[in-house]
């Protein structure tokens, strides 16, 4: 399947601007060729490129609306690495996965402060039309830790961190609701106060193991579990 992004509306697809560059320029697509445009929002729509100068269109054959999205729906909020290629790669593969949101994390241990959301955004949008998503998940701007937990549901929100002298729960303790966020701190983890104000705040801490891992590992380590357990 060759799928693209762009605006889908009643009977009327209109591909990105940038999409249809990347059709005619770089993958110097053919008129009459098969193709099909999500709107990231659970629509699709197919049909044969129809090519005018530069400009590419789709001659629409069928569009099909409420494809399901992923169940349960998993929301990571974590802070970004130093190397910044890292949470990149991270971004990528949640989202290969399945993950419905994401959030950047501004906490006191954070070494990167300047992130660039719409970058994030663009490589979410491509690895969500690599892996054929008909759902594209959300990309937050970043936020401070004390923000951002004046809107989650403490109920469904967990925070994996690494101080072993503090109480800890294991992820198959985890009951899933139908949203469940996790915490992820950066390079040097949560600070203990950090760690306690969340507590106060009712989030819950989980273990992800024996292992320290890194940030970006632990997102992408929160993500196949619950890739394992999601129904579409």
């Amino acid at each position: 399947m060759k799928l693209f992004y762009g605006e889908i509306s009643d009977d009327k697809v209109i591909i990105h601007d940038d999409e249809q560059q990347h059709i005619v320029k770089v993958l110097r697509m053919k008129n009459g060729e098969e193709i099909h445009v999500t709107d990231g929002k659970g629509n699709l729509a197919s049909g044969k490129l129809m090519i005018e100068g530069k400009k590419a269109n789709i001659n629409v054959s069928e569009i099909k609306t409420g494809h399901p999205d992923f169940s349960p729906k998993l929301h990571i909020a974590i802070a970004p690495t130093k190397n910044i290629d890292r949470i990149e790669f991270f971004v990528e593969k949640a989202v290969e996965m399945g993950i419905s949101e994401i959030t950047i994390l501004q906490t006191e241990k954070t070494e990167r402060k300047n992130i660039n959301i719409d970058k994030l955004r663009k490589q979410a949008i491509a690895a969500s039309k690599q892996s054929l998503r008909f759902h594209f998940p959300i990309i937050n701007d970043s936020v401070r830790l004390q923000d951002f937990l004046k809107s989650i549901n403490a109920d469904s929100t967990f925070v994996a961190h690494c101080h072993e002298n503090l109480e800890r729960m294991e992820l198959k303790e985890i009951s899933k609701p139908g949203q469940i966020t996790f915490l992820i701190g950066p390079e040097g983890d949560f600070s203990e106060k950090e760690i306690s104000y969340l507590s106060d705040n009712k989030i819950k801490a989980i273990s992800l193991g024996n292992q320290r891992l890194r940030t970006e590992t632990a997102g992408i380590f929160v993500a196949a579990w619950n890739y394992l357990n999601i129904s579409v």
